[in-house]
């Protein structure tokens, strides 16, 4: 069986195409700049290397049906006909308090997915194009939808209710949710698969960081709790996002700056964080060569970065009662070996042991970089959550 994952941002489509018999990805790739003259497609060959093929695509049915076409395309094409698809799976950023696990696409989850727009405006909207464009050009085909959210829905509530008037719960949904879920829950599984062990007593803290970061608690292999909340914003200091603040600051600010509620979004969602700390990227490899060349406020970035890393780590061992594996992923998670060793430096007072000359020979691998005298393993899992999205959608459709 093939299966084509979409994931619909606000301004781009990614796309992975799988043979779940072998698990082989079959093409890949994604639309950038997406409603902008410079469009493009860029696309991975079968040999490792790239390739860009410029079209104007002014909306996602443009871009969904650029990428449909390539898919057959006699050059690039990965496959001899459309017809070779078997269903298609995709990300769902927001599936609100409704869905706590991925669902085939029908009327309801449409509705249901259409009412979660107000709390992720950016992206459901996409996601819902996505879905619709499918149904035109493929109509009849299988969908599913796999939400960031659902990985979540085992929080207990006193873990997701914030200390406002309860009527803010019950009319409006204000809780916190959590996202990165498929991701969570891709490399909680596969660690347990990594290390041979299974989730069932299991204490696991998942670090998903890079640009976007998250924390999650897992118990049993079920999440109990996570750092981000109602939106993304909440939790750990990210690329251009703040992370935790206090609520005052934010009515201080639009005071001040005389910001209205987009503008203050934009504040802390797009200009704050590593980026809006260090006064430069927001790309941690930038913010970490600088701070080798002395940069001040770069170093204060990774710092601050790294503490609350390490702040939720803690917060987390206690929730759990202690941890038995902490999984790195993400795109820092997996690939810079100096976060990792300035996180787990903070960790020793809990038996934690970094082995140094492993975890600097890690990029992007699965790895256990502990040494064997460390109270918990910490792993490098690289995250997949394509074939998490691949794998539900076709345990649904079957």
């Amino acid at each position: 069986m093939k299966i084509l994952v979409l994931n619909c941002g606000s301004s781009s489509v990614k796309y992975k195409l799988f043979d779940m018999s072998s698990k082989a990805v079959l093409a890949q790739g994604g639309v950038e700049k997406l409603g902008l003259s410079d469009s493009f497609l860029k696309l991975t060959l079968p040999d490792g290397g790239k390739q860009v093929l410029e079209r104007e695509m002014n909306d996602h049915q443009a871009a969904i049906s650029f990428i449909l076409e390539i898919l057959v395309d006699p050059k690039y094409g990965a496959v001899k006909s459309l017809g070779e698809i078997d269903a298609v799976g995709h990300r769902v950023v927001h599936g609100g308090e409704k869905f706590n696990q991925s669902v085939r696409v029908n009327d309801e989850v449409l509705a249901n997915i259409r009412n979660c727009i107000d709390m992720a405006p950016l992206h459901n909207p996409a996601n819902l194009l996505g879905i619709n464009t499918i149904e035109k050009l493929l109509p009849g085909i299988p969908q599913v939808a796999v939400f960031d959210t659902a990985f979540h829905q085992t929080m207990p509530d006193y873990a997701y209710m914030y200390g406002t008037p309860y009527e803010a719960y019950e009319k409006y949904g204000v809780r916190r949710y959590g996202f990165h879920g498929t991701s969570h829950r891709y490399v909680s599984a596969r660690a347990c698969e990594f290390l041979g062990v299974k989730p069932q007593g299991l204490k696991m803290i998942t670090c998903h960081i890079g640009n976007g970061g998250s924390i999650t608690a897992i118990r049993d292999g079920r999440s109990v709790d996570t750092s981000m909340g109602f939106t993304p914003l909440e939790g750990l200091l990210m690329g251009t996002r703040s992370g935790d603040i206090d609520a005052g600051a934010v009515t201080y600010l639009m005071d001040k700056m005389q910001l209205d509620s987009k503008g203050v979004s934009a504040l802390l969602n797009k200009k704050s964080g590593v980026a809006g700390v260090a006064g430069g990227s927001s790309d941690m490899r930038d913010v970490d060569a600088a701070a080798k060349n002395g940069d001040k406020r770069a170093e204060l970035a990774l710092e601050m970065y790294a503490y609350r890393i390490v702040k939720y780590i803690g917060a987390y061992t206690a929730v759990l009662g202690g941890v038995d594996v902490i999984v790195f992923t993400g795109g820092v998670g997996e690939n810079q070996s100096s976060m990792r060793r300035r996180i787990a430096s903070q960790l020793g007072w809990m038996g934690i042991r970094l082995d140094d000359a492993m975890n600097d020979k890690i990029h992007g691998e699965e790895a256990v970089i502990s040494t064997a005298d460390s109270s918990a393993k910490v792993v490098v899992i690289p995250t997949d959550e394509e074939w998490m999205i691949a794998s539900d959608t076709l345990a649904l459709v079957k």
